[in-house]
């Protein structure tokens, strides 16, 4: 960026530390670190109460600023690039990206194969993977979902469905998470997709790809290490 850019993001954090912008909101805003922010606005008093006045003003000046625009280019420029460099995959290609996600956030359960997310796109993935790269009966495939209270329910199998090819008849009764007015609901206004396989030698042969990729720190269970029942992973 240069050193007239970091000029630029200087007094810009500095304006928005004068009217109450937090430090983690200025550091997003701008795309910068947090340490940045700090040591640029140190000796800007804070005002919460000018929060309220610069509300109204914040996103539309801050969507027009030319390094937001900046920043929202070069990530448009990656994601191009990305979607160029990786527009096939081969099968086997496939399979080890697959390997690579489920030994992050899959269940580890010996019995079953089940990987839960929030992220449609990785969900989708997830499920391509498996019928792609294992022998999938597709009548043993569940869905559970995991759904704050005044979201809708219907919308939201309708939605999965559609995402993982998975049939609504065949999704299990949804968990409906305690009401909490701190929770943005538009956030994850589908919930959290839960894709299951029950079948444990397609887990052994997908745990044993992973050992074999990575060569340590993934033992079978045994009955002593076996993580206590209220363990989602």
């Amino acid at each position: 960026m240069g050193y007239r850019g970091k000029l630029e993001e200087r007094a810009r954090a500095r304006e928005l530390r004068a009217q109450a912008w937090t430090m983690p909101e200025i550091a997003e805003h701008l795309g910068v670190s947090r340490s940045s922010v700090s040591l640029w606005t140190r000796d800007v008093p804070f005002d919460p109460s000018a929060r309220r006045s610069a509300r109204t003003d914040r996103r539309p000046r801050g969507s027009d600023h030319p390094m937001r625009r900046r920043k929202l280019a070069e990530i448009a420029h990656y994601d191009a690039a990305g979607r160029r460099d990786l527009a096939e995959l081969t099968d086997r290609e496939l399979l080890i990206a697959g390997l690579g996600l489920y030994a992050g956030d899959g269940s580890k359960r010996d019995g079953e194969v089940r990987f839960a997310n929030s992220d449609a796109s990785l969900i989708e993935f997830f499920c391509r993977w498996l019928r792609t790269c294992f022998t999938v009966d597709e009548d043993r495939l569940r869905v559970r979902l995991y759904l704050h209270e005044g979201l809708d329910l219907a919308v939201a199998q309708r939605f999965w469905s559609d995402r993982t090819g998975i049939d609504k008849t065949r999704f299990t009764k949804a968990y409906r998470a305690v009401p909490d007015a701190t929770i943005r609901h538009n956030k994850h206004r589908h919930g959290c997709a839960h894709v299951s396989y029950a079948s444990s030698a397609v887990h052994r042969q997908i745990m044993g790809l992973i050992r074999a990729l990575y060569g340590y720190g993934l033992e079978p269970w045994n009955d002593e290490e076996r993580p206590p029942s209220g363990d989602r992973s």
